[in-house]
């Protein structure tokens, strides 16, 4: 497995991704999707652009990501 490109800390477990970061404006991203972090794995991964979201306090906060399998399906437009 390889890391996810880029990892975001986040507080709450329902998170946005639009596929702006750094150098990125929103507009040359994606669509809006809304994920949802699932209390057991502790993160989830955008399916456009595998920006990876991990709960601050949940059990993959602190863990080596690049052994984290890809978890995607908590998306909804």
């Amino acid at each position: 497995m390889i890391a996810p490109p880029q990892v975001t800390r986040v507080s709450t477990p329902r998170v946005a991704c639009d596929g702006a970061h750094d150098g990125i404006a929103p507009a040359l991203g994606h669509p809006r999707v809304w994920l949802q972090i699932d209390a057991d794995e502790g993160y989830v991964d955008c399916g456009y652009c595998d920006r990876r979201f991990v709960l601050i306090g949940g059990p993959a906060d602190g863990a080596d990501q690049a052994t984290l399998p890809d978890i995607s399906e908590g998306a909804s437009v």
